[in-house]
């Protein structure tokens, strides 16, 4: 067993409580994680284990007390991100990411990327006017998109935030529900309220909502509007149609950013109808001022077992495609 001795400077010792989690949590999951023994007092720190994982500790130890000592409050949920970050060899680039934070001033709440390639994602939304994210759930594709959303209409960076979604879902028909146009749409777009309760006051939204500073509605709702200081996001938008596509794209007006999020394993379209997400990629991935980005499993922030699941359905769609085509190429007969 090879031995690491680090003596960390902690600002105060609210610092050290926060390094070290309670009851010494935070190194018991390091010692989970990595197959290690930690030891610590004060703030000297020695850790016991096979030499590429006291190399990854070191990287990790050093980054969290940067982040601390600058005052980040950080929480389990963000241990776990880091040591993720550090085993996919991202250690170096923890305080980068996780200082990218989205303020919102209506809760004091301060909303982090949890990966590099969502930092990736808020900086593309800060520097384009309109950004595709694509890629499969869980991976804050919509949750941060909502993060830019509110901080720019409370910063009155635009006068007001529009939410849309396409009314498509597998083996289901509007006309079978209950209720008006909205009515029948409304649980469609019910993930966006999620989102925006999460980041506003309940009065506060309702109120935003009832003046028509905040906007949810169907995709169908756009056609024929012009959308001037306005953010604007298309969820779902891999169940878009190409007319619907082109439609929701050239209502973007003046002082305006449109975020468009979809994973393209999930479209619900009839077999015939080409989804407008991964038509649109095609068509405007070399236009100047409009960014793809690409989520992949790697960047889930739900349950660990999602990225585990995501990951094991990938496999078996290759494992059926590579058969079909197999079978396409045997002799008939």
């Amino acid at each position: 067993m090879n031995k690491l001795v680090l003596d960390l400077d902690f600002r105060d010792e609210g610092a050290w409580r926060t390094f070290f989690g309670q009851r010494e949590e935070n190194l018991r999951l390091i010692e989970e994680t990595f197959g290690v023994k930690v030891q610590a007092r004060g703030g000297r720190v020695q850790v016991e284990g096979a030499p590429e994982s006291l190399n990854k500790v070191e990287i990790l130890l050093r980054q969290l007390l940067s982040l601390i000592n600058d005052g980040y409050d950080l929480r389990k949920k963000d241990l776990e991100f880091t040591i993720r970050m550090v085993m996919n060899r991202q250690g170096e680039r923890v305080r980068e990411v996780f200082s990218q934070g989205i303020y919102i001033p209506s809760k004091k709440k301060l909303i982090t990327p949890k990966s590099l390639q969502q930092k990736v994602y808020v900086d593309a939304i800060k520097n384009y006017d309109i950004v595709f994210a694509i890629g499969p759930a869980g991976t804050g594709k919509t949750y941060l998109a909502m993060a830019m959303a509110v901080s720019c209409l409370l910063r009155r960076g635009v006068e007001r935030i529009i939410l849309t979604r396409p009314a498509v879902e597998a083996g289901e028909k509007l006309g079978f529900l209950p209720g008006d146009i909205l009515e029948k749409v409304n649980p469609y777009l019910r993930p966006l309220y999620d989102a925006l309760y999460d980041m506003v006051d309940w009065s506060k939204a309702e109120n935003f909502l009832e003046k028509g500073i905040i906007e949810v509605a169907p995709l169908a709702f756009m056609r024929g509007r012009t959308l001037n200081n306005s953010f604007v996001i298309l969820d779902e938008a891999q169940n878009t149609t190409s007319e619907q596509m082109k439609m929701f794209l050239t209502r973007l007006g003046f002082n305006s950013k449109a975020v468009i999020t979809g994973d393209v394993t999930q479209i619900d379209l009839p077999r015939d109808r080409v989804s407008g997400l991964i038509e649109a990629e095609e068509i405007l991935k070399d236009v100047e001022g409009i960014r793809f980005i690409h989520f992949t499993e790697k960047d889930v922030v739900r349950h660990p077992l999602v990225q585990s699941i995501i990951k094991a359905y990938e496999e078996y769609e290759r494992y059926c495609k590579a058969e079909r085509e197999r079978k396409a190429l045997e002799p008939a007969g």
